[in-house]
């Protein structure tokens, strides 16, 4: 199992010489996606955390008839093929979509791939968020109510430093996603050089045409993913000590 999972991933790095590897990457093309996909994640993962934050600390604390089913709603795009995704969002805010005639349209531009990559990774950040938002020990924060901090103040000083370890993991896991998002970018947005060809497309663009262009996108990628899921390890490894330490104190 180890080797069939580790074999493709090697065979990236093996497949052409590192100083081809570095040539392609001077690819014009090659570093017209790699800043998209950078600037276009960048503008997404402001957009969750934004929006993402406030909607997890509400689902995490409150209790409403139909919360179950707004969960579900929240995380459905999790199991979504990303070609349905890129199909609902062309069907709603698309050129011709049932919000076109209220003047919200977004496709074939990079703002529709800001938007795509925002539907797809947002339910990583807010489902960790959610989690850890209701990990937070309620005695604490109300103490800092008692001693006359606003709700605000009680979130910005005690909530969020208190959840903070499970909000950068799921900030990792958010921006993994959207950086290798691909099928509903392809549907909502399109794949144009410049515009909306963020890395996972121009490696799809490539590979038949510049395989070297293609490995040499795939292997960074394969390198953002790893120093992402290996700062989640941190991250959680840091929060379970911590955890313990405050247990023990």
């Amino acid at each position: 199992m180890l080797f069939f999972l580790v074999l493709p991933i090697i065979a990236i790095f093996v497949g052409t010489s590192p100083r081809e590897l570095i040539a392609s990457l001077g690819e014009p093309v090659v570093r017209e996606a790699l800043w998209l996909s950078a600037k276009t994640t960048m503008m997404a993962l402001a957009l969750i955390l934004a929006a993402g934050t406030p909607a997890a600390y509400f689902l995490a604390t409150r209790r409403f008839r139909g919360r179950s089913a707004v969960i579900t709603l929240v995380e459905l795009p999790l199991v979504l093929p990303p070609a349905v995704a890129g199909i609902g969002l062309l069907a709603a805010i698309g050129p011709s979509g049932i919000l076109a005639p209220i003047g919200v349209s977004f496709s074939l531009s990079t703002a529709a791939v800001v938007v795509a990559l925002t539907y797809v990774a947002s339910p990583f950040y807010v489902r960790q968020a959610m989690a850890s938002f209701g990990a937070v020990d309620r005695t604490v924060v109300d103490a800092a109510r008692t001693l006359g901090a606003s709700e605000a103040e009680a979130f910005v000083r005690v909530v969020i430093p208190t959840a903070m370890p499970g909000l950068v993991a799921g900030t990792a896991l958010a921006l993994g996603r959207a950086l290798g998002e691909f099928g509903a970018t392809i549907m909502f947005a399109g794949s144009f050089v410049g515009v909306t060809q963020t890395v996972p497309l121009a490696i799809y663009d490539r590979f038949s045409v510049q395989f070297p262009d293609a490995l040499a996108l795939s292997a960074v990628l394969v390198v953002v993913s790893a120093a992402i899921l290996l700062s989640v390890k941190f991250v959680r490894g840091a929060e379970a000590v911590g955890g313990v330490g405050g247990a023990r104190v």
